[in-house]
């Protein structure tokens, strides 16, 4: 009979763990940031139709780096888990809170017990209707939480996109402004600032940024409860074109 060899607890948890932070460092960084306007999202992803960032409910997105078939079946239980607790109590019951600490028990659980993690890294956003009440809780593979405060990097290059965006964020800027912001340092970590223009600033490419907001007064602004919207097109290739101007 074939004996095994024994791993200790600690070994096998520390390899899962390098294991997922190896795949979620080959993923393209993503940018969840608070500012006056609502929560802008703005990811590195040249598909056009594989997105990283999506809507859960009406004031809550997610946005994800990692495995794609991974973080899209989370983003599936999650929309999922939202309409049917809105459906059975009130739409003001689901909340970002509540879908991360379900999320949480399930990456815990796929950690801890399966023979492979997920290896994916998630934001949970809502906007409030104060810049106060904003909430972003990120969620590593495996299971831990935590309620950041303004902005939030995950994936690629972030320490780098982090050290960029750490003197330009600020609460008061507007969403376009915030786009701007969160685009530039993306692209200051993905290339050597000598292959940019003659500020030192790469060139802003709107056909690998996939954008979204969450607006804060969407009843206002649209007419609707809903507070998601994907910002492509001339309308984002406008938007960057102004904030490269500027």
């Amino acid at each position: 009979m074939t004996q095994q060899f024994y791993v200790s607890p600690e070994q096998l948890m520390k390899d899962r763990a390098d294991f997922a932070r190896k795949g979620i460092s080959r993923g393209r960084s993503v940018v969840v940031m608070s500012c006056r306007d609502g929560i802008a999202l703005v990811a590195e992803n040249a598909s056009p139709s594989l997105h990283k960032l999506g809507e859960i409910y009406d004031r809550i997105a997610f946005a994800a780096v990692g495995k794609y078939n991974e973080f899209e079946s989370l983003r599936q239980a999650g929309v999922r888990y939202a309409d049917v607790r809105g459906y059975s109590y009130a739409r003001e019951d689901v909340t970002a809170r509540g879908l991360a600490s379900v999320y949480a028990q399930s990456l815990g659980a796929v950690f801890t017990a399966e023979s492979k993690p997920f290896e994916v890294e998630l934001v949970v956003a809502e906007v409030g209707h104060a810049q106060d009440s904003d909430h972003l809780y990120r969620l590593t593979f495996d299971g831990s939480i935590a309620d950041e405060t303004g902005f939030v990097v995950m994936g690629g290059a972030a320490d780098a996109v982090v050290d960029s965006l750490g003197g330009t964020w600020s609460s008061d800027l507007s969403l376009p402004e915030a786009v701007g912001a969160a685009a530039r340092a993306l692209r200051n970590a993905s290339r050597p600032p000598a292959d940019g223009a003659q500020s030192g600033v790469p060139p802003l490419d709107p056909s690998v940024l996939e954008v979204a907001f969450l607006e804060r007064d969407p009843d206002t602004l649209r007419g609707s409860r809903r507070a998601f919207r994907r910002v492509g097109g001339p309308e984002l290739e406008n938007l960057l074109q102004h904030e490269q101007d500027t």
